[in-house]
Order: C-alpha cells, then sequence, then structure tokens
C-alpha cells in the first residue's frame, strides 16, 4: 500500500490525546510496507523434460517435494545465475521469440509452447535483502500475475505452484527468511500448455511485491467498502478483515476514515473491543454516513478513500487504504442499465491483454493510453475477455470511468473453480467501475444443457455470497433454448444475435436482463479496401464477411432500438495477436479490433465516434491514392452524426444526401486524382468540413508523441506515431518505408509495432546471449600452483583423467597438493563483435586461470559468490580456445559436503540490431519508456530516402 498522506497530520491530532503515543519514527515502525520487486532479475530458459537443460533441478536424491529446503539445481539458493539475462519486470518472452507456421494458430504463432520446448520453459531468479529489523513481522512475497504453470522457491524452499496464468497469488516467506543478509528467489514458469486460445504471452507478465506487515494486520484485499445511497447521503458499510498471525491473543480497535479526493476527513469511526485469537482471521464491519456525496459517474470519476487503522493498546500496528467509489447500478429486464438512478446505454468493447511491442507485459502507463483511446470513440464500458485482468487495468477504470465486466477464467463449480471466483471477487469488489461479474464464456459443450445450467447456478448464487451489489453474468454463443444456462442467469450475455433471437429471449424469461457481451466481429485491415486473399488483406468497410456475422452497424442499430437491451460490447476495441480469421499464417493477429494493435483508428472507430458519443463527426473513406484505377468505381463512405451530408470531388458536387439515425452514408465515385470534399450540415448549417487528398510519393518522416514530458519515478512511457508526409506536409496512407530509430538520454525504446496483422518484423530487437557451460573437463595433479607447463596452449590431454575422478576427502589434499583443470569451448567466426565474460566458479583454496596459455588471474583465493573476468578478445580465436586452472583443491569437511565441478560458464553477448519497423498503411509505433532519471530523451529516425525526424521528450520527477 502507499504510504497516506494524511498520516502525519492524523498523528498530530492523536498526540493532542496523550504524550505516549507512539511517535513519527514508531509509526514508520509499524506500519506496512509494498516494496516493489519489479527490478533487477535474471532470466534463462530451462527445458520441459530435458533436466540437463533445465539446470538439473529436481535431478537431487532428495527433492523439493521431497524435504523441506532442497532445492536444487536453478532452485537452489545459491546458484550460479551470473550468465543470465538481466531484465525487469513486467516481462513477457513471448514476444520476444520469432514466429513459425509451425506454432500455435491462437497464439499468434509465437514460435512457443509444445513444438518449441527450448523456448516453453522460462527461469527468473531474484536476490533480495531482508533487514534484522524486520524479524517478528510478517514477509509475503505477491505475484499479480504469471503465465503460466509457475513454481516458486525462497532460498530453496518450495513455496507452492500456481497452475492459472491471470489470478495473482503470494506466499508468508517469514519463517524461511534469512534476516539480515541476502535471500534468493527462483520461479520456474512452463507455457508449454496454453490456457486460452489467445495471445497469453509467457513469464512474470504483471507486478511482484514484497508486502510487510506486524503480526496483527489486514490480509491482502481484506476490506470491502458498500455503499448505498438515500437522499442525500450515502450509507457506507465498511468490512474489514483482520488476521493475527502471531502465537498470542491480540487486542485491539479499528479505526474507520472516509477521506474525499483531497484526503480531507469527512466521516470517521472506531470499532472497539476486538479481539483474536492466535492464527485467528475475523471480519469487523462498521456503518459510517457520507453527507452530500459526490457520485461516481462516467462524467466524473470521483473516488474517495478509505484508511483503516489497526491499534494494539495505543500502538498503530497497521494501516490499510481501500479506494472506492459511491455510486448506484440497477440492471432492469425492461429498460436496461441505470448508473445513479440515471439511465446508461453500455456502449463496449471487448479486449485482451496484449499490444504492439510489449505483449501482455502492459506498463501501467500503457493501460491508461488504452482506456483513453476506447473512449476516445465513444466506449463507456470494457469487458475482460476473457480473463481477471490485471489491477493497473481497473484502477485505471476507476479513475477515468469505465464500466467494467470483470471475468472469470474457466467456468466449474468444483472447490477449486469456485475459490479462483472468490479470489477475483476479494481482490476486485471495491473497484467502483466494476458493474458485473462473469462466470463464464461459450463454454460449447456444456451451454445448452442441464449441467451447464447447474453449474451457471451453482456459481451464480455463489458470487451473490461474496457480492449481492453486482449480478453475475454469462456470454452465451449457442441457440435461444429451454435448457442450459440462458434459462438461469440473472443477466444474460448475448453472443452474436446472428445465432439467436433476443426478442425470443426476452418473450420467454421476461423478468431476465440481456446485453450484448459481443457483438460484430467484422474484419478489417486498418488502411486496406479490397480483398486480397493472397496478401491476408480484408476491406475496412463495416461489411459482415459472412452470414455468420454481422456489421457493427446492424449490431448497434439492434440493442440501441430496443430498450430491454442494456446495451452491447464490440468484439473487439484492439485488434489482438493470435485468432487472425478469416486467415491463417502469415497473418499472426487478430481483425476484429475498432482499433489496430498499435491503437491507430481503423474506420470503424469512427463510425462508433458518431454515434457513441455528442461530438460533431465526420471522416471520409477510403483514402485517395487510387493510381492504376482511374475512371474505376470506388466505395466512398462517410462516417458522421450530422443531419446531413454532401461530398465533392475536386469541388464538383456529387449530391447530398440525409444521415439515417445509426448509419453511413455511401456514393460510388469514379477515381480521379485530387481533393474529396465532404461537408456536414445541421439544422440546415454547415458545421463540419472533412477533406481527403491524392497526396505524392513520401518525402519526409514525422513523429508525434502522445505527450512531451514524462514521469522518472513511474516507470513511465510515450507512444510515439511514425508516419511520413509528402513535400506538401500531406501524410502518405500508402507509405512502407523501413524506419529505424536511435534513442539517447534517460531512455528506452520498449517496443515498436505497425498494426499490421501480417508483420513478422521483431517488436523487440534485443542483445542475444549465449552461454557455455563449462562443466565437462579434465585434471592432471600436479607439484604446486607454480606448476605451469600443463596450462600451455595447444597441447595433447588424452591421457589425463575426467575431472573429480577421486573423492576430495580429507586423505586426499593430504596427497594432492596442486590439480591443473582444463576444456575447451568455441567461438563463433564473428566473435570479435560480441562481449565475452567468463564466469569463474573457484575450484579451489587458491588458483590461477589461463585463456589459451595466457594467464588473467593469479592466486585467487576461493570466493564463494566466484569471479567475473570479462575477456580480452586479442587473446580469443574463433572456433577451439582452452581455459585451464591451476589450483590447490578443496576438500569436504564433512563426508556429506558438496563441491563446486564446474570451473564456471563463458557468456558471449552479440549487441542488439537497432530497432526498426516499416510503416504500414502510412504508420508505425515506438514505445519509449523513462529508464529513471530525469534529463531529455531525443528520438531519431531515419529510413533511405526520407528526411530524418527528431523528436524530444522531457523526463521529469513529479
Amino acid at each position: 500500500m502507499k504510504k497516506n498522506k494524511l498520516i502525519p497530520s492524523l498523528l498530530s491530532i492523536f498526540l493532542c490525546f496523550s504524550v505516549s503515543i507512539f511517535s513519527q519514527s514508531a509509526y514508520e515502525k509499524s506500519s506496512r510496507e509494498r516494496i516493489s520487486l519489479d527490478k533487477d532479475w535474471r532470466f534463462a530458459f530451462g527445458h520441459p523434460s530435458d533436466a540437463q537443460k533445465d539446470f538439473n533441478t529436481g535431478t537431487a536424491y532428495f527433492s523439493y517435494l521431497a524435504k523441506a529446503g532442497f532445492g536444487d539445481g536453478a532452485s537452489k539458493g545459491d546458484f550460479d545465475d551470473r550468465s543470465w539475462r538481466k531484465l525487469d519486470l513486467p516481462h513477457d518472452w513471448a514476444v520476444e521469440q520469432g514466429f513459425s507456421e509451425k506454432a500455435s494458430f491462437s497464439h499468434g504463432f509465437k514460435a512457443i509452447g509444445r513444438n518449441f520446448p527450448d523456448k516453453s520453459i522460462g527461469w527468473y531468479r531474484k536476490k533480495i535483502t531482508i533487514p534484522e529489523s524486520d524479524f517478528g513481522r510478517r514477509i509475503h512475497i505477491a505475484f499479480d500475475g504469471v503465465f503460466r504453470n509457475s513454481i516458486v522457491w525462497i532460498n530453496g524452499h518450495y513455496l507452492g505452484n500456481q497452475d492459472s496464468g491471470y489470478l495473482g497469488f503470494e506466499y508468508d516467506i517469514t519463517d524461511y527468511i534469512n534476516y539480515g543478509g541476502e535471500n534468493t528467489i527462483a520461479v520456474r514458469v512452463d507455457v508449454t500448455m496454453e490456457e486460452g486460445w489467445f495471445y497469453e504471452g509467457a513469464g512474470i507478465y504483471r507486478h511482484v511485491w514484497l508486502n510487510k506487515t506486524n503480526e496483527l494486520h489486514v490480509p491482502a484485499n481484506g476490506t470491502f467498502v458498500q455503499s448505498k445511497i438515500k437522499d442525500n447521503a450515502a450509507e457506507v458499510n465498511a468490512l474489514v478483515t483482520v488476521a493475527n498471525d502471531g502465537k498470542e491473543a491480540k487486542s485491539f480497535k479499528i479505526i474507520q476514515t472516509i477521506l474525499d479526493a483531497n484526503d480531507k476527513s469527512i466521516v470517521e469511526k472506531t470499532i472497539n473491543s476486538c479481539s483474536l485469537n492466535p492464527r485467528e482471521t475475523k471480519d469487523f464491519t462498521t456503518d459510517l454516513t457520507v453527507q452530500n456525496p459526490t457520485l461516481w459517474s462516467l462524467e466524473n470519476p470521483y473516488l474517495y478513500r478509505m484508511l483503516t487503522l489497526v491499534y494494539e493498546g495505543e500502538n498503530l500496528v497497521d494501516h490499510f487504504e481501500t479506494t472506492f467509489g459511491i455510486r448506484s447500478i440497477r440492471f432492469d429486464a425492461n429498460e436496461g442499465f441505470f448508473l445513479n438512478g440515471k439511465h446508461v446505454k453500455i456502449k463496449g468493447t471487448n479486449n485482451h491483454q496484449d499490444h504492439a511491442g510489449v505483449g501482455s507485459a502492459i506498463p501501467d502507463a500503457l493501460q491508461e493510453f488504452r482506456i483513453k483511446t476506447l473512449k476516445s470513440f465513444g466506449s463507456n464500458a470494457y469487458r475482460c475477455s476473457h480473463n481477471p485482468p490485471t489491477p493497473e487495468l481497473l484502477e485505471v477504470c476507476d479513475r477515468l470511468g469505465m464500466l467494467v465486466i470483470d471475468e472469470n477464467r474457466l467456468m466449474g463449480s468444483t472447490q477449486v473453480q469456485l475459490n479462483d471466483v472468490k479470489k477475483l471477487i476479494e481482490r476486485d469488489r471495491n473497484h467502483p467501475s466494476i458493474i458485473s461479474w462473469s462466470v463464464g464464456n461459450e463454454e460449447w459443450g456444456i451451454e445448452n444443457d442441464i449441467v451447464g445450467a447447474r453449474i451457471a447456478s451453482s456459481m451464480q448464487s455463489y458470487v451473490k455470497s461474496l457480492d449481492a451489489s453486482r449480478p453475475a453474468t454469462y456470454a452465451f454463443s449457442g441457440g435461444i433454448g429451454s435448457n442450459g444456462i440462458t434459462t438461469v442467469m440473472d443477466v444474460l450475455g448475448i453472443n452474436y444475435i446472428v445465432n439467436k433471437s433476443t426478442d425470443k429471449q426476452h418473450e420467454l424469461f421476461p423478468n431476465q436482463c440481456i446485453w450484448g457481451t459481443e457483438e460484430g466481429s467484422t474484419n478489417a485491415t486498418r488502411g486496406e479496401y479490397y480483398r486480397d486473399n493472397e496478401k491476408h488483406y480484408m476491406p475496412a468497410y463495416d461489411k459482415a464477411p459472412s452470414s455468420s456475422f454481422i456489421s457493427i452497424e446492424n449490431g448497434w442499430k439492434h440493442y440501441n432500438s430496443r430498450p430491454y437491451l442494456a446495451g452491447m460490447f464490440v468484439w473487439t476495441g484492439f485488434d489482438y495477436r493470435g485468432e487472425p480469421t478469416p486467415f491463417g499464417y502469415p497473418s499472426i493477429g487478430s481483425y476484429f479490433g475498432m482499433v489496430d494493435q498499435c491503437g491507430f483508428y481503423k474506420d470503424s472507430a469512427w463510425y462508433l465516434k458518431a454515434w457513441w458519443q455528442d461530438e460533431p463527426v465526420l471522416h471520409l473513406l477510403p483514402h485517395w491514392n487510387w493510381a492504376g484505377k482511374e475512371n474505376q468505381s470506388i466505395e466512398v463512405w462517410a462516417y458522421s452524426n450530422c443531419d446531413e451530408v454532401e461530398l465533392f470531388l475536386n469541388k464538383k458536387s456529387l449530391g447530398k444526401k440525409k444521415m439515417e439515425k445509426d448509419s453511413h452514408l455511401e456514393w460510388n465515385v469514379n477515381y480521379v486524382p485530387g481533393t474529396l470534399e465532404a461537408i456536414g450540415y445541421k439544422n440546415g448549417k454547415k458545421i463540419l468540413t472533412e477533406t481527403v487528398k491524392t497526396t505524392g510519393e513520401a518525402k519526409v518522416i514525422n513523429l508525434k508523441s502522445d505527450k512531451n514530458t514524462i514521469d522518472a519515478s513511474k516507470n513511465d512511457i510515450a507512444m510515439i506515431t511514425v508516419s511520413a508526409n509528402d513535400k506538401s506536409g500531406l501524410a502518405v496512407p500508402i507509405a512502407d518505408n523501413e524506419v529505424t530509430f536511435a534513442i539517447s538520454g534517460p531512455g528506452k525504446i520498449l517496443g515498436v509495432g505497425n498494426g499490421s496483422p501480417i508483420s513478422l518484423e521483431p517488436d523487440k530487437y534485443l542483445e542475444s546471449i549465449a552461454v557455455v557451460d563449462l562443466d565437462s573437463f579434465k585434471e592432471k595433479y600436479v607439484s604446486d600452483l607454480n606448476s605451469v607447463e600443463e596450462t600451455k596452449d595447444m597441447i595433447d590431454i588424452t591421457s589425463w583423467q575426467n575431472a573429480f575422478s577421486e573423492d576430495r576427502n580429507a586423505d586426499f589434499g593430504k596427497k594432492v597438493k596442486a590439480i591443473t583443470y582444463r576444456t575447451e569451448f568455441e567461438l563463433p567466426a564473428n566473435f570479435e563483435s560480441t562481449t565475452i565474460t567468463l564466469f569463474y566458479k573457484s575450484l579451489g583454496k587458491q588458483q590461477s586461470i589461463f585463456i589459451n596459455g595466457q594467464q588473467i588471474a593469479t592466486n585467487l583465493n576461493e570466493n564463494k559468490n566466484g569471479d567475473t573476468f570479462v575477456l580480452d578478445k586479442k587473446m580469443l580465436r574463433s572456433g577451439k580456445n582452452t581455459i585451464a586452472v591451476v589450483a590447490v583443491p578443496l576438500t569436504k569437511v564433512n563426508s556429506w559436503d558438496v563441491l563446486n565441478q564446474s570451473i564456471g560458464s563463458i557468456q558471449i553477448v552479440t549487441k542488439a540490431e537497432d530497432y526498426k519497423r516499416k510503416l504500414f498503411n502510412g504508420l508505425a509505433q515506438v514505445i519509449v519508456q523513462t529508464t529513471g532519471e530525469t534529463g531529455e530523451i531525443k528520438l531519431t529516425a531515419t529510413s533511405n530516402g526520407l528526411k530524418t525526424a527528431e523528436l524530444k521528450i522531457d523526463v521529469v520527477k513529479k
């Protein structure tokens, strides 16, 4: 939890009552801490079946499942991970991989999964220090989401396994910690099996936290704030869960304070005489009244905070903050949805959790960009398809005013599935943006039969037991029938009216509320207006591609014309990776979005903008660059909410047409280069003009950022739009130039994209790391540490024995005074452009090291943390190289001791290529992220034949 700005002022008030009340330093000591663990992880690929490639984890005589603390291989605390890649979280290794026709259609043909075992297991390791002063507190490590099937260890102790990639989880590591010293977290992630049928990423793709509390504390997600509005007041019911993780009973009091958006205390209540036995957890509730509350709404998403203080005697032992909103929601079977008593038509979109350039590892600031993009064309609702979202998405929806369907991943009524539902609801229940819990989506195997009805009914009942303030829904794809899920849901979600009649459903179940949870599914390629099956292009006109789908326009007309329907969610808001219907490879992304994977508008977004909000809109499609189609008929459409639109070609009128509600206008125009101009009229008066012009060739790169200043302290980002202009300054809508990017200053390029569903270009350009483990080597006993004859280059060692053939006991140490160890490693032909590092692990009490006969270290003492040498490339060669170590041997103190039997590893790092991306129909995107320092970022874009562009972004600490 963030520290409360109000705490110092509250303390000054409390001090007035008793001089014995704690000081500020005492408060700091007693308060909870929430520390980000996102920085400075190590990462490497393991293997699902080859134990050696999986760092021999789980191969010891006792495994981590057999004996506590027996984590081995990469799960062991002192495992040498120095040669692994350094990175920060969130991280998605799937987006870093190439594409393959053998890979999953659903996951965008990224080369991970069953057919790619070398890239389907990922290992993460991180070292943290816990001070001695934390002894006596409760320490938890919390993961917001790991995709998928994760195993976690701390200091070699197995903590647990989490199958799902979407639910957060945490482990109490209090008893396993080395207080005052170093602690090692290890995480193994397995994406061999998919969880969904859409791009899901791979790895620790959400935040990781270290949470510290006292023994008496509010556990994670331990509050639930509900409100009922009556007249000019809101009755706020505040539930708080308190846990006593100590070994003695505790007595305490709870103070609940509601703060307004300006951090002003507006009401407070105390729950006295509370008590908990050892290891007991209990709920406590209190009611508070807020006079004249400011209601959370789409237009004014006002947020309050509940500050929960727990006192044991006069000592503040915990403080917990809960952000919430005061608002009312109601679904009516005949009139739809109401927010704060006012009718609101749901204008929603479905979205998966990935973005061009970053995959599923979406920075917090990018969540805000995506929600603002959806709101820009009038969307007021977001369905989390089809899984629990990252917490930061919901925080943005709360703050910006976006309604949410929060969706459970897998339908089922066993305790396993219901526990997942409970975790979802308890985590998210305080978000005012959430108006419904979805228990499932298109469960074709059960949704039309009695089994589905039973499961849905049980889940709905369970949801109500956890949160009666919001209804459960289910997204139904089958036909209307007398059995199945459609018969039991309080709020039924309809997926695709082409398959069923909402009118018939309403007639059969007049008390059931209905909304469209998926509608549309039109296929469109941004900037393309003719179907080309060879190039995998779909025209961007809003036309249903087959009888199985319906246009966005016809879908909205259906839902908007029926008061009993609460509204609809378009499939989808953003394009996403995977499901490239109606094509296959090399299409790697969907065509369904109102905007592409970068967030660039497709034309259908303008249709929604015209009818989903009140701002005057006039948009023409297509572009007017049709060389080779002179005098051929071109479909010209206008999206507008004007009363009438008149179209001109080179100043000649092609007619004025009346715009019907929720519709568009069309003309067939013979192509002549020049200018299309549309004039929009409202009440007979001209209010808007839109022009589309034939452009010249691209001459100049243009860079535009969504913001010119970013925050250094919050991993902030800037979204850069890259385009190309002709010599007149017009954007060229068919430009396809490849642009190369360079960056300087306190920033980095996080990823690139262009919105093309067929682009096989990399999203990321990363350095490559090859590691050669020096485990297989030979040895020869020598007289002393100064024996160097056996270290010379190019000598024959075939007669030497394999290393560690004899047990290193005390007798061995008396017999053998020194040993020369020797092995080979290979370097590529172009190794001069690489960085080569030896991560050495001590083989002796003292040792000297030689590379190709040249000495690089003399008489090194044993170093349990290892030594690191960046090798001089002048002493190296392509092909075989030798490494020799002369050492005074290590020996066992106890027979069960395990001595190091590895020289270490050679790491070969090849520098990353410059970031680059082709423009797709005139556009590309670069995501720039701060590295944490202040200053000025400069992004430079170059392309053959185009004038170079430069963009500057200020980085400040806000």
